[in-house]
């Protein structure tokens, strides 16, 4: 496949200065989303849908542009990358305007977004995610995805499903370097199939009760439930605590000595339904060094 006449046209995202060339980049690979890689400096290739796309920075502004194959819209991309006037609602509704913490993070960050990904894939991906950097859940999501999914584009493979998925042994998983992953993917494979639309179902849920069905899968904790929820349901309201939230919790809120659920509880209060917009601040600038002089 010839990769040069793929391509369709370069358009701008709309409407302009939604992203700064920093913001843009912790969006696709800042770990919220393991589709994207950046073949280039500050030009990042991934899918949204099926539909393979790349996103650049040129010239102080954001573009994209896809295959040609599959009639993508603008609207189609104002979903998946949320540029419809709910993200400027929700960040109105942040208490930045008294949480000195969190204005910084804006300033840093003015454009960063939560990404409007498919459950079944971002599922996939956070069962992988323990004890694994971000380089390394993308490569051993690669190898599932190239040896069982549909190819679209080179090395670029469609997420084969949880149906595929159910069919293929731990011991197989476990020789695609997934290690004791591969239990936990196989097993949830087992129980999704045999539930015949209960995955789908997960985002009708309220956020209490979808945590709670996602609880049940094996190698789904805390953690990777509020991810799964908050990067492929679309539960604004999560708030999943890893190490640097857990850091910013202690060292900027002083919540020191609270577990986990407390600082979660915590966080769901003082930064409301949209708490798991500001984690995405909070995480990307923690880590990104943007608040070691407060």
């Amino acid at each position: 496949m010839k990769t040069e006449k793929f391509w369709g046209s370069w358009f701008a995202f709309k409407p302009d200065n939604l992203f700064s060339s920093l913001s843009l980049e912790e969006t696709l690979v800042g770990g919220q989303c393991f589709d994207w890689h950046e073949i280039a400096r500050f030009h990042w290739r991934g899918k949204v849908g099926k539909a393979v796309v790349e996103c650049r920075w040129k010239n102080e502004r954001a573009e994209w542009r896809c295959d040609k194959k599959i009639s993508l819209g603008e609207d189609q991309i104002a979903n998946y990358f949320w540029l419809d006037e709910d993200y400027g609602k929700a960040l109105n509704e942040l208490p930045w305007r008294s949480d000195a913490v969190l204005k910084k993070c804006l300033e840093n960050l003015k454009g960063l977004r939560i990404l409007r990904q498919p459950l079944d894939q971002t599922l996939f991906f956070f069962l992988l995610s323990s004890a694994k950097s971000i380089p390394q859940i993308q490569a051993i999501g690669k190898t599932v995805f190239q040896k069982y999914g549909e190819r679209l584009l080179e090395d670029i493979y469609a997420f084969p499903g949880w149906e595929r998925l159910s069919e293929i042994s731990e011991s197989e998983l476990r020789s695609l370097k997934l290690g004791y992953r591969a239990k936990y993917v196989a097993k949830s494979a087992q129980i999704i199939v045999s539930r015949k639309g209960w995955l789908e179902s997960i985002p009708e849920l309220s956020y209490e009760k979808a945590k709670k069905e996602l609880l049940c899968l094996p190698g789904v904790g805390e953690k990777v439930a509020d991810c799964v929820l908050l990067f492929g349901g679309n539960f604004l309201e999560a708030f999943p605590i890893d190490t640097w939230i857990e850091k910013s919790m202690e060292k900027r809120y002083c919540l020191h000595g609270w577990n986990s659920n407390q600082k979660i509880h915590f966080a769901r209060i003082h930064f409301g339904k949209f708490a798991g917009l500001a984690q995405q601040f909070l995480f990307s600038a923690e880590r990104l060094g943007f608040l070691e002089d407060l």
